[in-house]
């Protein structure tokens, strides 16, 4: 406000005592405030000033109050309520502690690839729930996502400011959100449709990488002009990143939208594995396969027991490892130990002389193993061998994908003979080869159902090994530095 302007009227909430200012978002400050009676809890109070609102932007206000009423999901904030008085038009939400992704980003720098992939997930679970609604939000960006606490940080998207009723089919043609993050068909006043969300998310994942947005400039007519000139966004290779990491950031930020990722390829792309990632809908899915495996297992259905326990451990493992509460999180070990337990106890009764492939014990998840979680079947089972098989067959008429399926298996075999740099090399080979050729397959054929399975388990396997080598490298530096006997190695330990 310059000096000229008269002065703001106060904030003031009957049932709220106003803390310090947080932010600002899209039409208003944002405040800490707590409840004068009762746990005196905190809450987050948006400030909207009326009187300086055109029509637009009351209407952009009343869609924001109106969306957040009907939206629940755990990565998205919550309105508590609203209220209005004759200045300000007040939203209620909850209060998240750990700040803003852009702050966690600059305390950092960067962010490690494992923690962006996290982050991503619970963001791609947001977007997914906002286009089942057909809502695009129209202004993501790092402090338009919020951290539930500064320890053990949950994604929560915020600031519905823009956001409006986006079907498939439809354009617009109106600027909307923050220009270093908005899409350039946006900024071009082309039309535009909403996957310039997906756009946007390319730019966050950019500067989560690599510290800073790919058109950072000094000013506004800067940023313009790099994108009115369509400068391409070139990935530095300064910094090692995963193939797939590489491949969905560039796929994420092609200027051209009809290059660009659509929802249901980004959906679907093997960095994120929205299959696994810790949700509702993956406990429960985890829940239900675990439950038709125990009644094989009780059929005496070995064979197909040990498949869907595999299956299950994949959903199992995530959801501990993300879970913060200590009684769940216990809870949650220890079944995923039974779980295991079991899965080798069958394993072990129908190889039993097969020691190559024996699966780790439920002790391994507490003290060390020389296999890693994600390894409970990698011995494949009859059905698993089979789709590999009919994976191969279906690829033996174009070389370079069978050639990416050699260097996988080549990996595996490597990893079960705890060569795990080879190993590492050859995945990241591998998947150099298929996640390329996995993008261009025909959306629904079998060939790419059945190559979408095998490269979801390479990456986790990839990530896997790698975890096991910067474990072991610093149980090396440790046993250096106390001039002792190093404890033993730890691999992928489930928590």
């Amino acid at each position: 406000m310059s000096s000229n302007q008269q002065q703001l009227p106060p904030v003031q909430l009957t049932a709220y005592t106003i803390a310090e200012r947080l932010g600002a978002g899209s039409y208003g400050n944002v405040y800490k405030a707590h409840a004068k009676t009762g746990t005196r809890e905190a809450v987050a109070v948006k400030c909207v000033l009326k009187s300086q609102l055109c029509k637009a932007e009351a209407d952009n206000i009343i869609t924001e109050i109106s969306l957040l009423k009907r939206l629940k999901h755990p990565h998205i904030v919550e309105m508590k309520d609203f209220a209005w008085d004759a200045n300000y038009i007040y939203i209620i939400m909850d209060y998240y502690g750990g700040g803003d992704l852009s702050r966690f980003i600059k305390s950092r720098s960067v962010l490690a690839e494992d923690v962006v992939k996290k982050f991503l997930q619970q963001l791609a679970l947001a977007l997914r729930y906002l286009r089942s609604k057909h809502v695009a939000h129209m202004d993501l960006k790092p402090s338009n996502i919020l951290l539930s606490s500064p320890r053990k940080p949950v994604l929560k998207l915020a600031d519905f400011g823009f956001a409006q009723h986006f079907s498939d089919e439809e354009t617009a043609t109106k600027i909307k959100g923050s220009p270093l993050y908005m899409a350039p068909e946006m900024l071009l006043r082309r039309k535009y449709d909403a996957k310039v969300d997906i756009w946007s998310v390319g730019i966050i994942l950019y500067e989560a990488l690599f510290g800073k947005a790919p058109y950072k400039s000094e000013t506004i007519e800067e940023v313009l002009v790099k994108i009115k000139e369509r400068q391409p966004i070139v990935i530095p290779r300064g910094r090692k990143l995963s193939e797939p990491c590489r491949d969905l950031l560039t796929r994420c930020l092609k200027t051209n939208p009809e290059e660009r990722l659509g929802f249901e390829e980004f959906f679907e792309h093997p960095f994120l594995d929205l299959e696994h990632a810790p949700s509702e809908e993956s406990h429960q899915k985890a829940v239900e396969t675990v439950a038709k495996a125990v009644k094989l297992d009780n059929e005496g259905d070995l064979e197909g027991a040990l498949e869907l326990y595999t299956a299950a451990l994949e959903y199992f493992v995530p959801l501990t490892q993300s879970e913060y509460t200590p009684s769940r999180k216990e809870a949650l070990r220890k079944r995923t130990m039974d779980y295991m337990r079991r899965a080798r106890e069958i394993k072990n009764a129908l190889h039993p002389d097969d020691d190559a492939t024996a699966l780790p014990s439920s002790a391994s998840l507490e003290v060390s193993s020389e296999r890693s979680p994600n390894q409970v079947l990698h011995a494949r089972t009859s059905v698993e061998a089979d789709q590999f098989q009919e994976l191969a067959q279906l690829s033996h008429m174009t070389p370079k994908l069978a050639t990416g399926l050699e260097i996988a298996r080549a990996a595996e075999e490597y990893e079960l003979e705890a060569q795990f740099i080879v190993a590492l090399e050859k995945y990241q080979a591998a998947l150099g080869i298929l996640i390329p050729a996995l993008q261009s397959e025909l959306a629904g054929s079998r060939r790419r159902k059945l190559l979408h399975a095998e490269v979801s388990k390479w990456m986790r396997r990839a990530e896997c090994v790698k975890e096991t080598l910067a474990i072991q490298e610093k149980v090396l530096t440790d046993s250096v530095a106390m001039s002792a006997e190093a404890p033993d190695a730890k691999t992928c330990k489930m928590q």
